[in-house]
């Protein structure tokens, strides 16, 4: 064999073994990523997206879905690129579980962070914070600790202010209230709350607060997370007015259960391309550290036991000690809710 003939073999023979290399590279490069379904605002959790991929390498595509997920998931079938799903909702992560369009995640990290009753027992979805459903006070008055099945009481006629019963953070509440009390005085309750009304159930959680500011009402149901964002808006802003005219109660239920919360969660998509980096991503999100910056972003408790709430939650709010009923059995009295609130005509 020649010189020539010698050196054009070794040629190819390197080409080959470079192409060899870049066809198992691929896998890595594909496993490198994840694609993230959200129904959270994605400026609100890209500060630990970027995190995450500081630390892991690992790049998040994040796909926000405001409404329609379950039925976009389905859509897509065995072809979705969605790894990770995340709802802002108790019930919608159930609805994804119930459909099928969710798979078991077996990670001790995981189970070690997050308490029992804020996870699926098989493991299908992981609650990440929590918001607790609180009641804001007009702040010149004074109030008894009081509990939800207090606001039917007639010492608060025309003093309730609070948006649609219709409303998930609504029904969430009166699902809670059938498991704890039952159908009669739920629906008892409910007339009673809708008698009580200083306006027709309507708005958002903040406007519970610009009307106690406006001497419309007195106190009224709202999220705990919607103070800290009011109170850490700017000075001479509404929000910062609404948000100092306020004091938070945390009620509890009449059976000594602590006080109702919802939770943002997330789950794996069944047909994750990328799965593990998916449960490497849903253990970040249980890690102490992501624990204190979704409480400092998003105003919400976090689900870790010995993470503190954010220094405005802390303060107007208070330590939680959540109801511990299982969310799952709350989830399913959702549409029972919903026909009562419509039977008592409560936004009407």
């Amino acid at each position: 064999m020649n010189r020539v003939s010698s050196k054009k073999i070794l040629q190819r023979a390197a080409r080959m073994l470079t192409v060899s290399a870049s066809l198992l590279a691929l896998p890595a490069l594909a496993a490198g990523q994840l694609t993230l379904y959200t129904t959270r605002e994605p400026g609100l959790i890209q500060p630990l997206l970027a995190k995450f991929t500081q630390q892991s390498g690992v790049k998040v595509n994040t796909v926000f879905v405001k409404d329609g997920l379950l039925e976009r998931v389905k859509a897509e079938g065995a072809r979705s690129p969605a790894d990770m799903l995340m709802t802002v909702d108790m019930g919608a992560l159930l609805d994804l579980v119930q459909a099928g369009l969710t798979q078991p995640v077996q990670s001790k990290v995981v189970n070690a962070a997050i308490p029992a009753h804020l996870r699926d027992a098989d493991n299908q979805w992981f609650a990440l914070s929590l918001r607790a459903r609180v009641l804001y006070a007009d702040k010149g008055q004074q109030f008894p600790a009081l509990r939800y099945e207090d606001l039917a009481d007639p010492r608060f006629k025309r003093k309730i202010c609070i948006r649609s019963g219709q409303h998930p953070y609504n029904t969430a509440l009166v699902a809670a209230m059938l498991v704890h009390d039952g159908e009669a005085k739920t629906e008892a309750w409910l007339r009673g709350v809708k008698a009580n009304l200083a306006r027709k159930a309507a708005g958002g959680d903040r406007d519970v607060a610009r009307d106690i500011l406006g001497g419309i009402c007195d106190i009224g149901l709202a999220n705990s997370y919607y103070v800290g964002q009011m109170k850490a808006a700017a000075p001479g802003t509404d929000n910062r007015k609404w948000g100092d005219a306020i004091q938070v109660i945390r009620p509890t239920f009449a059976n000594g259960k602590g006080t109702h919360v919802n939770v943002s969660g997330a789950a794996i998509a069944r047909n994750a391309p990328n799965k593990a980096q998916a449960i490497k991503l849903l253990e970040f999100l249980v890690s102490p550290q992501a624990q204190q910056m979704y409480a400092q972003a998003n105003y919400e408790y976090p689900v870790r036991k010995g993470v503190a709430a954010d220094p405005i939650i802390a303060q107007s709010v208070g330590s939680l000690t959540p109801d511990t009923t299982s969310l799952v059995e709350i989830a399913k009295q959702r549409q029972r809710a919903s026909l009562l609130i419509d039977k008592v005509g409560f936004d009407r």
